[in-house]
């Protein structure tokens, strides 16, 4: 086995090999550069840059003090609220975008109480909405990364903080800044290549031309001016933005200096009043802007969930198919190519390849590869299914492979020593080790197809449709109870398939 599996890999490489290049090269060819692009087209440029470095810098510097409160405070449902701050990847955005509809829109529960108080009311819809919208995805994301670092800070250096007698200053400046200092840099680039690739946030809140991204302007160039040459332009900018930012992402990571602690509990000392006050308002006003606008669609939904019409079924039926074959093939790709990356950086270097592209762009070159030779809506479901499980490859892979590192050192020299190799040391071994992390990489993986909206919008034909498609739809022509109640089946899928899949990872794993 130890001898197919590079073999295997190397054939497995290829794929998302093509799937990425091939659609990247067909929009180089058919864009002829960048001479499709217009004047608008440097506006959206503009804006998908300082809006995407904006929500970063807000997400990274609203995280500290929540990250800082969540690591000092012992109360209960602390684990469930930490546990909760690990759903952007998992929440869908267009459901998510109708929750904070219902605080923040027109007649959501804020304007309502400006109205109230004779105060002038907000809008959502601008650069200020779309803003809002990646704060409220990646607060989480920061906030987890930023506490792992805390959680990371050897409890001997805390307790001889206070050994010394730190007061606020010193203990910023000694503990600290050091840790956010490695954190915060690449918390901000991995919230900055998010936004980067905004599409259905900038599509339902944007509001205009002052605030259309790269991916909304490839939308617009499609589906209303049939433009291809000044989509392909654009898709090859937005490729650039995304191999700049992973490049810099790769370059500014660096140690804390900490050095390796005895794992002993963490001490963070006494506190006063006032802190304990300060990180009380700070959970708790962060646990009501991340939870309340699902609530409120639970809340709005329910009520009209037995008066779905049919079209939002079978889109259900349809996002199922589209989930659940998009796994299948994703985890297909990345099991191989993650066992051989411990010895092969070919094999991780493949895996992270999609990471240079975004969905609508590799939906536009896949648009352009199959145009001339069968219309693109008839293979709207396996093109949308294989981009989706494209795009998954990455973070399946990083899922897999510290398991599998660890698992070959420790368990290689065994299965030698046994005569356990080929598909027995596959079945027996590899498997049953690796299915928690299975587990929960098929549940993440389904989930991302479950919310997406991105290449469906470039190859629907009107009749087919995702379930996030048909809230789109319900959201555009007023049907706003239908949509939240269309939001709560996608919810309620898309949380359960995540935990359903979780469950039997665990249930599989012999430990």
């Amino acid at each position: 086995m130890a001898r197919r599996v590079p073999l295997i890999a190397a054939c497995v490489a290829l794929v998302p090999a093509l799937l990425v290049l091939g659609p990247i090269l067909m929009t180089a060819l058919h864009g002829g550069g960048l001479t499709g692009l217009r004047g608008s087209d440097l506006q959206a440029l503009w804006f998908t840059l300082w809006q995407a470095a904006a929500s970063a810098l807000i997400s990274c510097v609203l995280a500290v003090p929540l990250a800082r409160a969540l690591a000092r405070r012992r109360f209960i449902g602390r684990s469930v609220l930490i546990t909760a701050l690990g759903a952007p990847f998992i929440l869908p955005v267009i459901a998510a975008i109708l929750g904070l509809l219902a605080v923040f829109g027109r007649s959501g529960l804020l304007n309502q109480a400006l109205g109230a108080l004779g105060l002038p009311t907000m809008t959502i819809y601008g650069a200020h909405g779309v803003i809002l919208a990646h704060v409220f995805f990646n607060l989480p994301l920061a906030t987890r990364m930023v506490l792992q670092g805390w959680q990371a800070i050897p409890a001997e250096r805390l307790r001889l903080a206070m050994m010394l007698d730190f007061d606020g200053p010193a203990r910023r400046r000694h503990i600290e800044t050091p840790m956010l200092r490695a954190t915060l840099p690449g918390a901000f680039i991995a919230i900055f290549l998010v936004c980067l690739g905004s599409f259905a946030v900038a599509l339902t809140l944007g509001g205009g031309p002052s605030a259309t991204t790269v991916e909304l302007a490839i939308y617009q160039a499609f589906r209303f001016d049939y433009d291809t040459g000044r989509a392909a332009s654009l898709a090859l900018v937005q490729v650039a933005l995304c191999v700049l930012a992973v490049g810099i992402g790769a370059k500014i990571s660096a140690p804390t200096g900490f050095g390796a602690g005895l794992d002993r509990p963490t001490l963070y000392g006494p506190s006063s009043l006032w802190q304990r006050s300060g990180d009380a308002a700070i959970i708790v006003l962060a646990a009501l802007f991340l939870l309340l606008p699902i609530g409120l669609i639970l809340w709005r939904g329910l009520p009209a969930f037995p008066a779905l019409p049919l079209m939002v079924w079978k889109a259900a039926a349809t996002s199922l198919t589209i989930a659940l074959g998009s796994t299948v093939l994703a985890l297909a790709l990345a099991l191989p190519l993650a066992l051989a990356a411990p010895r092969h950086r070919w094999a991780e270097g493949s895996a992270m390849l999609p990471l240079a592209a975004s969905g609508l762009v590799l939906g536009t070159g896949l648009f352009l590869l199959i145009q001339p030779f069968a219309a693109p809506t008839s293979l709207l479901v396996p093109v949308t299914l294989v981009v989706n499980a494209t795009l998954s490859l990455p973070f399946i892979t990083r899922l897999l492979l510290p398991e599998i590192q660890s698992l070959q050192a420790d368990y290689d020299r065994l299965a030698t020593s046994l005569d356990l190799s080929g598909w027995a040391k596959l079945r027996r071994l590899t498997l049953p080790r690796l299915a928690r992390p299975l587990g929960f990489s098929a549940g993440l993986a389904c989930a991302f197809s479950m919310g997406d909206l991105g290449v469906i919008t470039l190859f629907s034909d009107g009749q087919t449709r995702t379930l996030p498609l048909a809230i789109f739809q319900l959201m555009g022509s007023y049907r706003l109870d239908q949509a939240a109640a269309a939001a709560t089946l996608l919810l309620t899928l898309t949380f359960g398939l995540f935990a359903l899949f979780d469950r039997i990872g665990h249930h599989a794993d012999p430990r």
